[in-house]
């Protein structure tokens, strides 16, 4: 906790509890989906596993869209078990989904500069692997919660913390779905591997560009990071980037993990890849009629 030193508490509050799951998740589909594990990389921590999600008539012949999922956890704690009900869901809807593992300081001791190489590597290895996956190399969805939409968000706009043994491939990728994403570290201190401060340099906010991937950002209203979602769509507005922010009315970090929100998000990401032409049809998530709504908010200047 020390090394995190002038986090407020609430934020990191948010950020460790963003990994935190129910003892028993709902399913979001009940059609049959495959599975199947890759290895995508070795460490000397340990070996890092990619969980994908195929739909039943998939073949290796596809050249299907996926979405890469990152947990959340603080970049300390949490589990690829978290995004499984979104990665089963989105594998019923016709494209393929992974849930990657990566490295985390409870279990490998490690800081958050290797959990942003890991997530390069993941998108990266996805691309060269595509005639296995059977998926489109230029249809790379990123995804995650707290930390891991952070980590989502740093594939796309981080430029350092590379892993020199990478192949040569773009670990960016084409759109971004981020829930409650850590976006902006400035004038905070977080600890890197070499024990400088990387809080900026691992800021998506901060590296935001014109060529930067469409988004679509999930926060509640209660969320001590919430205005850091704002000033990332403010800024993507004022560069012509799209990106979609929705809020969800009293509700705290993490909000999505839970029912009714955890229908209630995939199913509106779910509307926002259809728009991208990622898939197709209407979503084949229903919600009850007492569902609640979320904001789509207007970026602010």
């Amino acid at each position: 906790m020390t090394r995190i030193l002038l986090f407020a508490p609430a934020l990191l509050f948010c950020l460790a509890l963003a990994g935190a799951q129910p003892k028993e998740r709902p399913k979001l589909t009940d059609a049959k989906v495959l599975t199947a594990d890759h290895v995508y990389k070795k460490t000397a921590e340990g070996e890092l596993t990619l969980h994908g999600f195929m739909p039943a008539d998939w073949k290796a012949t596809d050249k299907r869209p996926v979405i890469v999922f990152f947990f959340g956890g603080g970049w300390k704690n949490g589990a690829y078990t978290q995004f499984v009900p979104q990665a089963e869901y989105f594998a019923s809807r016709g494209i393929v989904a992974v849930s990657a593992d990566y490295r985390i300081e409870s279990k490998h001791k490690t800081r958050p500069d290797k959990a942003i190489e890991d997530a390069k590597t993941a998108i990266r290895w996805v691309r060269i692997n595509a005639a296995t996956l059977g998926i489109d190399p230029e249809k790379v969805i990123a995804s995650g919660g707290s930390a891991g939409g952070h980590l989502a968000a740093a594939t796309a706009l981080v430029e350092k913390f590379e892993d020199k043994e990478d192949p040569k491939a773009s670990c960016k990728p084409n759109a971004l779905v981020l829930f409650n994403p850590f976006l902006n570290g400035k004038g905070r201190t977080i600890t890197g591997s070499d024990g400088s401060n990387i809080a900026e340099a691992m800021s998506p906010t901060l590296g935001l560009n014109k060529n930067a991937p469409p988004c679509i950002i999930f926060f509640g209203t209660s969320d001590a990071m919430l205005d850091q979602g704002r000033e990332f769509a403010a800024k993507c507005k004022e560069l012509g980037v799209r990106a979609e922010l929705f809020t969800a009315a009293e509700q705290p970090h993490g909000f999505f993990n839970r029912e009714p929100w955890l229908g209630v998000t995939t199913r509106k990401a779910d509307e926002f890849l259809t728009a991208l032409g990622y898939l197709k049809g209407e979503p084949t998530l229903k919600l009850p009629a007492s569902a609640p709504e979320l904001k789509a908010e207007s970026p602010r200047p």
